[in-house]
């Protein structure tokens, strides 16, 4: 029995979710997509996004050293 076929394609792709979770980018577009469905207002632009996910990284410190 074979696995799945690794193509360049995939390779790269698999590349890009992984950077783009990893650097919180992808963050932005889940908070677009669950904003759509259940808010009336505008959303957040991606430079107010960032500075109050910033902010609450600072109150709520969780696991990270400093």
């Amino acid at each position: 029995m074979r696995g799945p076929r690794v193509t360049p394609r995939s390779v790269l792709r698999f590349a890009r979710w992984y950077v783009r979770e990893l650097t919180g980018a992808a963050g932005y577009d889940r908070y677009l997509a669950r904003h759509s469905e259940h808010s009336h207002e505008p959303p957040l632009s991606r430079r107010d996004y960032e500075r109050r996910r910033t902010e609450q990284q600072m109150e709520n410190p969780g696991t990270r050293c400093c």
